[in-house]
């Protein structure tokens, strides 16, 4: 007979406001650009003692990986709701601009991040996987309504907007960026099949 595996329990509603409060707090401190902030300061900012991080997030790399991730599970639920207010390529454009504005934020973690990229930790993976397959439903609509290219994936374009975004240590790169992104966006619309 196979025994069920047991599921972990849901977080009660107190425990539930600490963890947001941690994790809003440490996304303050490291976009903020205090990279060295402290897992006391943060707690401290919480609002909770430092036991109750530790209860949350076994270290502080765990607790930045989370940081992180919040980030990308934010951005990627971004896709559906543009489609569902604009047109095809008008939603296109505006998540493209917002992976532009997410590489600011991953600028102003970059430093707190670097840890991470030691290790073997799958979060950017995942991020990539995750928002490219967000780029692909977007390319998918666009090009069904006959407005956007159909010969470009996802993770293509992803490269590209990854290779704009590169330029991130340079001053006034952000602005740059976005001046780019709109001639990579007009590139996309340029060739676009014919709706039928």
């Amino acid at each position: 007979m196979e025994v069920p595996l047991p599921q972990s329990r849901p977080l009660r509603a107190d425990a539930r406001r600490n963890r947001e409060a941690l994790l809003s707090a440490a996304r303050q401190a490291f976009l903020g650009g205090d990279t060295d902030a402290h897992v006391e300061d943060i707690a401290r900012s919480a609002g909770v003692a430092v036991g109750t991080l530790y209860r949350h997030f076994e270290t502080r790399d765990a607790l930045i990986e989370e940081v992180y991730r919040k980030e990308v599970d934010d951005l990627c639920t971004e896709p559906g709701a543009l489609l569902d207010q604009h047109a095809p390529e008008e939603a296109l454009r505006r998540f493209l601009l917002l992976l532009v504005d997410h590489a600011a934020v991953g600028k102003g973690m970059s430093g707190v991040l670097e840890s991470i990229m030691a290790t073997d930790s799958p979060v950017f993976d995942d991020a990539r996987t995750r928002m490219a397959g967000a780029l692909s439903l977007l390319l998918e609509a666009g090009s069904a309504a006959g407005t956007v290219r159909d010969d470009v994936t996802g993770p293509t374009l992803l490269r590209a907007l990854g290779g704009i975004c590169g330029m991130r240590a340079t001053e006034g790169w952000l602005v740059e960026a976005r001046q780019i992104t709109a001639l990579l966006f007009d590139g996309l619309r340029h060739g676009a099949p014919q709706a039928p």
